[in-house]
């Protein structure tokens, strides 16, 4: 079985792939979307929708997992993080893919042992639980990251999607 975690953002978001066999999580591959900040906002919405929808076609997830939002102080930054959330959550429901969302403080005790774990931290139990993984940035760390959680919940859990 394959997850894809996602970490959602207009400016870049995050995405890693996972795959479990036999209770075993191996690493697959991981990215970000890049948008430029200067293209029209329906532009780079269809950005992160195109090259999403590549990287479901390429790696095949039977699963996905995205982080909860938080609020920015600045309501403009909420409102274009919900859009990305949105075409983020959407993609993979285009291809019969549900998606489950982790607060932010899940998916760091489930990776760190900690709730409120630093981003290097989180990065560093990544790279310690996937070997051989070198996430491209901290957005695709995130991501996988979030896929992590994922499977560490479903399992504990039976959440299945």
């Amino acid at each position: 079985m394959r997850i894809l975690g996602l970490d959602p953002s207009l400016s870049s978001t995050g995405w890693g792939i996972i795959e479990v066999e036999n209770n075993k999580v191996k690493y697959i591959a991981d990215g970000f979307i890049p948008t430029d900040a200067k293209a029209a906002i329906g532009n780079r919405l269809a950005l992160i929708n195109k090259v999403l929808s590549e990287v479901i076609e390429v790696y095949r997830p039977d699963e996905a997992a995205i982080e909860q939002v938080f609020l920015n102080a600045n309501p403009m930054s909420t409102i274009k993080l919900g859009m990305a959330r949105g075409v983020v959550i959407m993609t993979p429901a285009q291809f019969g893919i549900g998606v489950t969302e982790y607060e932010p403080n899940k998916v760091k005790k489930a990776v760190v042992g900690v709730g409120k774990a630093a981003k290097g931290q989180v990065e560093t139990m990544v790279k310690i639980l996937l070997p051989g993984c070198k996430p491209k940035n901290n957005d695709s760390s995130d991501a996988l990251a979030i896929a992590l959680c994922h499977f560490q919940y479903r399992n504990a859990y039976g959440i299945k999607k």
